[in-house]
C-alpha cells in the first residue's frame, strides 16, 4: 500500500520541480508571448506550474501594488485574476544587455524613442499592448535593463 501512494507523491513533485524550471520564453513565437497579456491566472499556474517565487511589488500608488509571479525568463504582473504585465528576459528579438541601436533596428521605424526607454504599440490584438524596453543611460550606447509588454489602458 505504501509503494501505490508513493508513486503518485514521487511523480507530482517531480512535475512540479520541471515545471519551475523550464524557462517561459523558450520555443513560444511572439503571437504566444503576446497571448500572456490578458490570461487568467489559472490558466498561467495550470500551463506553467507553480511559480519560481510570487512576490508584491509596491507601486507609487497603493493601487499600483501587484502580485508577482517569477518563473525563469519572465515574470506575471497579476491584477485579480488576470495577467496585465509580463516582464521577459527577451522577446521581440530583443535581450536584456542589448545595445540601444541594436534594440531600435530589431524593433522598427514605428517605435517611439523616449531617451531612457522606448515604446512600441502593438495592434491587432482584443485590447492595446506596448512593448517598453528600459535601456541603463539615455545614449545609443545604453544596454536594454528590462523589457515589459502591459496593456496601456489598465
Amino acid at each position: 500500500m505504501k509503494k501505490i501512494f508513493f508513486l503518485p507523491l514521487l511523480f507530482f513533485l517531480a512535475f512540479s520541480v520541471w515545471a519551475q524550471n523550464r524557462p517561459i520564453y523558450t520555443g513560444l513565437n511572439n503571437e504566444e508571448q503576446l497571448s500572456f497579456v490578458g490570461m487568467m491566472m489559472a490558466d498561467l499556474l495550470e500551463q506553467y506550474g507553480p511559480p519560481r517565487t510570487v512576490v508584491a511589488e509596491r507601486g507609487e500608488e497603493v493601487w499600483q501594488d501587484d502580485v508577482v509571479f517569477q518563473y525563469n525568463g519572465a515574470d506575471f504582473y497579476i491584477y485579480r485574476d488576470r495577467v496585465w504585465q509580463v516582464k521577459f528576459a527577451s522577446t521581440q528579438g530583443v535581450s536584456n544587455g542589448d545595445r540601444k541601436t541594436n534594440v531600435m533596428r530589431a524593433l522598427g521605424n514605428t517605435v517611439e524613442d523616449n531617451g531612457d526607454h522606448v515604446l512600441l504599440p502593438i495592434t491587432g490584438k482584443d485590447w492595446p499592448l506596448m512593448l517598453r524596453v528600459n535601456f541603463s543611460n539615455t545614449s545609443n550606447s545604453g544596454q536594454v535593463t528590462a523589457i515589459y509588454l502591459y496593456r496601456p489602458d489598465f
